[in-house]
């Protein structure tokens, strides 16, 4: 299965990438209507001596576009007399640089901890660097409403396959450290366009986060000789109590030390530290365990449920590939049909997470949720401390 790809450049020298569905016929790029505006300036990195991360500054944002009707939606197929952001009366899948982006336009390397510059010189330029980097929007439809749930296979594959390509071709270019594909979904989250849609950012640094769970890997490949991703879901699917679908390449599972009221990990049963690397019957398989497991947590209440999904991948330059292996974690803050969970002092200030509901009662929870629709996968059945369902 191939998905064909189409390339651009809007007015302002942003490129854009149209990823057609299979069997789909390949339109004609148009070209972009719109006068060329000048691109905003990049922002800036500011590095913290107290925690030794990177800190994006990018005050351009302030003035991005927030929640649109859909008549003002610049993520809509552009139509005679209302130009948009995708120069095209219809679509399926396209990628393309933000208009506002956190990081870039410009690519490079920044230093990975500058502190000893600071030594030397204590001047706030030893702390700064430009805002390397390169931040794109996935759109998943053309249709305004709707979310990644309502996908159907074929058009979940077309996304997979944008993630993967997007992956591949940011990880090469010189200064990416990481390539970071996620999706924010609800007002609640703090979403400015209500439009189907996901992001991807491409980082000169290795992330926080990544950092802590990648040396917590390579420290268990040393210690075991084995991948600890491996080790967790063999305990997860030994165990059953938390696993909400099975499928034959992948598992979705509420994880033991669940931080938040829902969180769900997908986990490949093969190891491999990309989307990109996955094959096509896993791409195949992963088009039709995302969208179900998205389907349930929908399912929990009467009205969606916010939520952000985040694909974990190995960093570039990672130190022992043999101790990475992606997943996918997706998290939301509900609690109740009309609660959230708010990040309040031990959370916010201390990084020390408080549980609302336990692993095992969410995991009950979405394994009974009514599949929508007839090819929905049927719910993972808990097993026995043998492994046995």
């Amino acid at each position: 299965m191939s998905t064909q790809i189409s390339r651009n450049t809007l007015a302002d020298g942003r490129e854009i990438l149209f990823f057609h569905d299979t069997d789909s016929p390949v339109v004609p790029l148009a070209e972009d209507q719109r006068s060329a505006e000048p691109r905003p300036s990049g922002g800036q990195l500011r590095f913290d001596l107290l925690t030794g991360e990177w800190v994006a500054v990018a005050t351009h944002r302030q003035s991005r576009t927030h929640l649109p009707v859909a008549a003002e939606c610049p993520l809509c197929p552009s139509a005679p007399g209302r130009p948009t952001e995708i120069p095209a009366a219809d679509y399926e899948v396209v990628v393309f640089e933000n208009r506002f982006p956190s990081l870039g336009p410009g690519i490079g390397a920044v230093s990975a901890d500058p502190s000893h510059n600071f030594a030397e010189v204590a001047a706030e330029s030893a702390l700064t660097a430009p805002a390397y980097g390169r931040c794109e929007v996935v759109v998943f439809s053309s249709e305004h409403n709707g979310s990644f749930a309502d996908l159907d296979t074929a058009r979940a594959r077309t996304v997979i396959d944008a993630w993967a390509n997007r992956t591949r071709e940011l990880a090469s270019c010189a200064g990416i450290e990481q390539v970071f594909v996620f999706e924010n979904r609800g007002e609640e989250i703090g979403v400015t366009m209500n439009h189907p849609h996901g992001q991807i950012y491409a980082y000169p640094y290795v992330t926080p986060h990544t950092k802590v769970t990648s040396a917590r890997a390579v420290q268990h490949r040393r210690e075991t000789g084995r991948a600890l991703m491996a080790d967790i879901l063999a305990f997860e699917r030994r165990s059953g109590e938390r696993m909400v679908l099975e499928s034959a390449h992948f598992s979705a599972f509420v994880p033991y030390a669940a931080r938040w009221p829902v969180e769900v990990h997908i986990v490949p049963h093969r190891q491999v530290l990309s989307i990109d690397e996955l094959d096509e019957t896993e791409r195949e398989d992963l088009a039709r365990i995302y969208p179900e497991t998205l389907r349930r947590i929908d399912g929990l209440y009467s009205t969606p449920t916010p939520y952000i999904a985040a694909w974990h991948q190995a960093p570039v330059n990672c130190e022992d590939r043999a101790a990475e292996w992606l997943h996918l974690e997706i998290t939301s803050p509900r609690r109740a049909e009309n609660k959230l969970k708010f990040l309040a002092g031990s959370e916010a200030a201390m990084g020390a997470f408080v549980g609302d509901v336990s692993a095992e009662e969410t995991a009950a929870r979405l394994r009974n949720v009514q599949p929508r629709s007839a090819d929905s996968m049927p719910a993972a059945e808990p097993t026995n401390e043998d492994g046995h369902r």
